[in-house]
């Protein structure tokens, strides 16, 4: 038996194997079950296994696995009871599937026996001896059991004993001995002495009969082993052919597209139309797509396509005029996209606008190579529009975003991004440069560059630019240089020339950007420029360039420029109707008319303005009080002069800007020059950082100044007195003395 306890243990191991399986898997391979069946399954259901049911053709073997039950070390067989209750379970389910009684097992028989025994010896306890229990070594001699060749052959169910074996067994259990001619009766309880020559012959043929019985068990477990390694094999088989025939297929289908330079298709049954190898090409292509469309990334399709549309892919880019032909080859392309690799994740959904932009620019690839297509694309398609763009001309947009528009779901998400940042948008960012609203075209009917207001050549861009170059706020960007060039513009631009044409285009891109550079660059100068253009003149009054800031109204809010008047209009009108007051030929009908009258020159959002209506009731009540004087009789002379207008910081340093004149303000002598530099810095959009450190010299702290929102680049500077003392490029020991102007803001952009 030791030879076929592998044979057990594989069984065993299968059998276990299988049982998982159905708790795993559901429903067994036979019944059908909804769920997806396991391989196992798979295996067992070939061979017509239904779960519940046993082993076998008709069911007759086991249900459950064989359970293993150790002895004790160093036990010898029969010290304890080997059989498990699995085995015994399996017994009463044959005995009742072959419609016999099922038996007790002498196990229980025994133990039935003993409590028999214990009750009688408490019966009668303390007469006579004791039990055998208490005697040590004594008692009685346990009773040998048998089993009939028919209990042994119920075991194994399917087994004929051979007539020989039972011709040889000897019946010695009567007084007569006589040879067996069958197995009934056979190894019952016999009255014979132990030592007898027919008990040794029984016992010897009991021993020859169990051990053909346990090995015709064991020939019934390799069968069922083999007979699953052969459903197993042959699954295996099957899938192996299938795999085979959907490779020959795939090869056959792939040599076909090296027969393409000399295609001819065939339209209909008599026509014979020649088609161009690139038709024919993209069409075999297509077949194959659409014919193994799920096995393209495990047979290497992709680059088995890429290699083949490479050579007329160059063929027919060499003579392409991109801005001509933008959409050249792209439905060809877009018909054979899943062979060609493009992931729909990884490209730039038109549909979905700027929902995907950050996705798909992706400026950290994680992928370490580029795929055969990408290499394609990057090698021939970009050198073609690298060549374009460089001589493309940004008024005529039309062209350049028709191409863009043709090939952005073609393109791999690095390249369009490539195309974005290093081709387009550098371009677009030094047409900014170009841009000068002052001069005037008249010689020239076509608009130039420098002319062209920008939004009419920028806002076509807007849907194909990422979201980085669209955010006023961020640290650079495309839009950011926009607002650094306007800036720049209406630092010099001339109140006189009215409004800067298109600025009312940029609100919605700029939003609080916008009015935040015009409150800090553009409102100093409406400021001076009423101070120094705007006079009050009753006899000849000059409202132009109170009209030029009227103008800028729609920009500002309403208590912006109520300050503004405040500031620069009513002191001067309280002044002169204070002046004509006090004239001796003064006539109060005609100051109550001109009084009116400038009522009616502000809009009446102004006018009706709470701040607005107490300067024009200081102006009621100087008339009252002159009025008061005439009815004293005294002299109009007395009559108080109005209050001082409130200071004016930002007109005076916007003309210390332009080196102009100024009205003089009182100026506070706590204010810290640090503090000054710290509001430049802000005007500029600039950033000023303590580095904890000091200079080696002068011990003063040492600040940086830049223009990134990181605090890193710009010029290291130190504050001594009112001077403001930079470190000189190229030598970081020596600082030298600088100016508050635009050379310090360009080493601040790191220029």
């Amino acid at each position: 038996m030791a030879e076929e306890v592998p044979l057990k243990r594989k069984f065993a191991g299968a059998m276990g194997g299988a049982k998982k399986a159905q708790k795993l898997g559901g429903s067994g391979g036979g019944g059908g079950g909804g769920g997806k069946m396991t391989f196992a399954q798979k295996m067992m259901a070939k061979m017509g296994y239904v779960e519940g049911q046993g082993l076998g053709k008709e069911g007759e073997g086991m249900v459950n696995p064989i359970e293993v039950k150790q002895r004790p070390q160093g036990a010898g067989v029969g010290t304890v009871k080997e059989k498990t209750a699995q085995y015994k379970e399996e017994q009463k389910r044959k005995a009742q599937r072959e419609g016999k009684e099922v038996e007790e097992d002498s196990s229980e028989e025994e133990r039935r026996a003993r409590r028999e025994r214990r009750k009688r010896t408490q019966v009668g306890g303390g007469v006579g001896g004791g039990s055998g229990a208490s005697t040590p070594g004594g008692g009685r001699r346990p009773k040998t059991k048998y089993r009939t060749v028919a209990d042994v052959q119920a075991a194994a169910p399917g087994l004929d004993v051979p007539l020989q074996m039972l011709s040889s067994i000897v019946d010695a259990t009567s007084g007569e001995r006589k040879t067996l001619t069958s197995a009934a009766g056979l190894m019952t309880p016999a009255g014979l002495p132990s030592d007898s020559e027919a008990d040794k012959i029984a016992k010897r043929e009991r021993m020859e009969l169990e051990s053909f019985i346990e090995a015709w068990h064991g020939i019934q477990e390799q069968k069922i082993y083999v007979e699953e390694h052969e459903g197993q094999h042959q699954v295996e088989i099957d899938q192996e052919m299938e795999d085979l025939e959907k490779l020959q297929a795939i090869t056959e289908a792939i040599e076909d597209l090296r027969l393409v330079p000399g295609s001819r298709a065939v339209d209909g049954e008599e026509d014979v139309v020649e088609q161009s190898p690139w038709t024919v090409l993209i069409n075999n292509l297509e077949a194959v797509q659409n014919s193994h469309r799920h096995d393209i990334e495990r047979y290497g399709l992709v680059e088995a396509a890429v290699g083949a549309i490479t050579p007329i892919f160059k063929e027919r880019l060499a003579d392409w005029e991109p801005l001509e032909k933008p959409d050249k080859l792209t439905q060809d392309l877009e018909r054979i996209r899943l062979i060609l690799g493009l992931d729909l994740h990884d490209q730039l959904a038109t549909k979905n606008g700027h929902a995907l932009l950050d996705q798909a620019y992706g400026k950290s690839r994680r992928q370490k190579a580029t795929s055969t297509y990408e290499t394609l694309i990057y090698t021939v398609w970009l050198p073609k529009l690298r060549t374009t763009v460089s001589n493309w001309e940004i008024l005529d947009h039309m062209p350049m975003t028709a191409v863009v528009q043709a090939w952005r779901p073609l393109l791999p998400s690095f390249i369009y991004a490539h195309l974005m940042d290093q081709l387009i948008v550098p371009k677009l960012s030094a047409a900014f440069q170009q841009w000068d609203p002052k001069k005037r075209n008249h010689h020239h009917k076509q608009t130039t560059l420098k002319h062209a207001q920008p939004h009419t050549w920028l806002f076509p861009w807007l849907p194909y630019l990422p979201p980085y170059h669209l955010d006023p706020k961020a640290s650079s960007g495309l839009l950011v240089d926009f607002k650094r060039r306007l800036r720049q513009i209406i630092d010099a631009w001339d109140v006189a020339f009215g409004l800067l044409p298109g600025l009312d285009q940029w609100r919605d891109l700029l939003g609080s950007e916008l009015d935040h550079l015009l409150v800090r660059h553009l409102l100093p100068r409406l400021a001076l420029h009423l101070t120094t253009k705007f006079e009050i003149d009753p006899s000849d009054q000059d409202l132009t360039p109170l009209e030029n800031v009227l103008k800028w109204q729609s920009f500002f809010k309403t208590d912006v420029l109520a300050r503004l008047l405040i500031a620069e209009f009513f002191p001067k009108w309280l002044s002169t109707l204070h002046l004509w007051l006090i004239t001796e030929d003064a006539n109060l009908g005609e100051i109550g008319q001109w009084f009116s009258w400038w009522k009616k020159q502000l809009p009446p959002s102004l006018t009706n303005h709470s701040d607005i209506v107490k300067e024009w009731n200081k102006g009621t009540q100087m008339i009252n009080a002159a009025l008061d004087l005439m009815d004293q009789g005294q002299p109009l002379t007395q009559l108080a002069p109005p209050a001082a207008g409130p200071a004016k910081p930002i007109a005076k340093q916007m003309a210390k800007k332009l080196d102009t004149p100024a009205p003089a303000a009182p100026v506070d002598p706590a204010a810290d020059f640090k503090d000054i530099v710290e509001a430049w810095c802000a005007e500029e959009d600039l950033t000023m950082v303590p580095l904890r450190e000091a200079h080696p010299r002068t011990g003063l702290p040492l600040l940086r100044i830049t223009a990134s929102a990181t605090g890193k680049g710009g010029v290291i500077v130190y504050l001594q007195g009112d001077v403001v003392w930079a470190q000189r490029k190229g030598d970081r020991t020596v600082f030298e003395p600088v100016g508050l102007e635009g050379k310090l803001v360009a080493r601040a952009e790191g220029k």
